[in-house]
């Protein structure tokens, strides 16, 4: 059986996702091959709350072409690229059944990504630029092409670094060759005009408070099936899009009773002084990016300790979202492949709680990501113990 991981964050599911299942799919040559994604949860990995709760979105992603939809935790999921990477391609390879990943590239010649990953950074030159003010991801892009050494040309090289899924995608392919998980890779031509930031600003422009507006900013991008899931949810008034700008005032008022944010992970570098001095106005600075301050700021929020990141670098369990008729076969497998605990529902945790401090401590963290999320989308607190996963047929 062939099974296709796919790493996402559905943040809203749209057209360029269902593309990427389809090719997937075609590539993979096989008609049977099971789609098992694992996405984020409340947060995404730019440290924002996502558009909607991660039941909706598995369900828009099942109704879409995925059979199994995991959910990838907190500490990694709100994460930069390389941790974000190695969590998600780590926890799709744990669970013993997976053979390729997939992902979308920008670039023009994604096999270039390939050689560029056999690439380490610079570090001289890495930390030249870091001084120099440039942003990390920037930086490190630098700091590759300083150390490249290959045949190809310099300036193809440049252009496919400064593509937005680059980075990611080198530390996909890193992180399958760290772990040996002999995942067969398909990279896929991301299509022109479809990407979630440009989809979100629509939404963004839309009235948030009426069902029909979110309908008019979204037709036409989001699949049909995926796109009524979303208002169904919304009609029903089980979520609302979440409350951006009184989650930073919250945010801004733990700051100010926070008399050292230096333990906090992310707030390195005079990230905790820059946030401190700037919460309650302009965050955008060249030295650090939006999604570095996001990140640390969803770290404060839920009391991510940096030592919490330093130390634990693995998934501790595999959290099931949702799945359909032939995810529910694949399941039955993994199983008895799996080679972490599998938790269905979040009392599936208790079981294991005094058995494994480390599982206890992560799944924790993401039932206070959850309390957080719920909050600022006027869900019930503590939904995560009422909603079981997502079946669909």
């Amino acid at each position: 059986m062939r099974v296709i991981g796919i790493i996402a964050e559905y943040n809203p599911f749209h057209g360029g996702h269902e593309y990427l299942i389809n090719e997937a799919k075609r590539l993979v040559g096989d008609p049977r091959a099971v789609v098992m994604t694992v996405m984020s949860g409340p947060f995404v990995q730019r440290g924002s709350l996502a558009v909607s709760p991660k039941h909706v979105r598995a369900k828009e992603a099942l109704l879409s072409g995925v059979d199994v939809a995991l959910e990838l935790p907190f500490t990694f999921a709100c994460a930069p690229s390389e941790r974000f990477s190695a969590g998600a391609v780590e926890l799709l390879y744990r669970t013993g059944v997976v053979t390729d990943l997939a992902f979308g590239v920008d670039c023009k010649e994604p096999e270039l990504l390939n050689e560029l990953a056999k690439v380490e950074p610079d570090e001289e030159v890495l930390k030249k630029a870091l001084s120099g003010g440039k942003s990390f991801p920037a930086a490190r892009a630098e700091a590759v092409i300083s150390a490249y050494e290959g045949s190809a040309d310099p300036d193809i090289v440049s252009d496919t670094l400064r593509q937005p899924n680059s980075i990611l995608a080198l530390d996909y392919i890193r992180a399958c060759r760290k772990m040996n998980t002999g995942f067969k890779i398909h990279m896929i031509r991301r299509q022109e005009g479809l990407s979630a930031t440009s989809v979100r600003d629509k939404l963004n422009k839309a009235d948030l408070s009426r069902v029909s507006s979110v309908a008019d900013a979204l037709n036409g991008i989001m699949p049909d099936t995926s796109l009524s899931v979303m208002l169904s949810a919304l009609s029903r008034k089980e979520f609302t899009i979440p409350d951006e700008k009184t989650y930073m005032t919250d945010a801004s008022l733990l700051v100010r009773r926070t008399d050292d944010m230096r333990s906090i992970a992310y707030m390195t570098d005079g990230l905790d002084g820059f946030i401190r001095n700037n919460i309650g106005g302009d965050l955008q600075t060249k030295h650090f990016t939006m999604p570095r301050i996001r990140r640390a700021i969803a770290s404060l929020m839920t009391g991510q300790k940096a030592s919490y990141v330093e130390q634990e670098k693995h998934v501790q369990y595999i959290r099931v979202l949702g799945f359909n008729n032939e995810g529910k076969y694949c399941l039955k497998i993994m199983g008895k492949c799996a080679r972490l605990p599998i938790i269905s529902n979040a009392s599936d945790a208790l079981e294991v709680y005094s058995s494994n401090p480390r599982l206890k401590a992560q799944f924790e963290l993401d039932l206070l990501a959850n309390d957080i999320y719920a909050r600022y989308s006027t869900m019930e607190p503590g939904y995560e113990w009422k909603v079981p996963p997502v079946k669909v047929k």
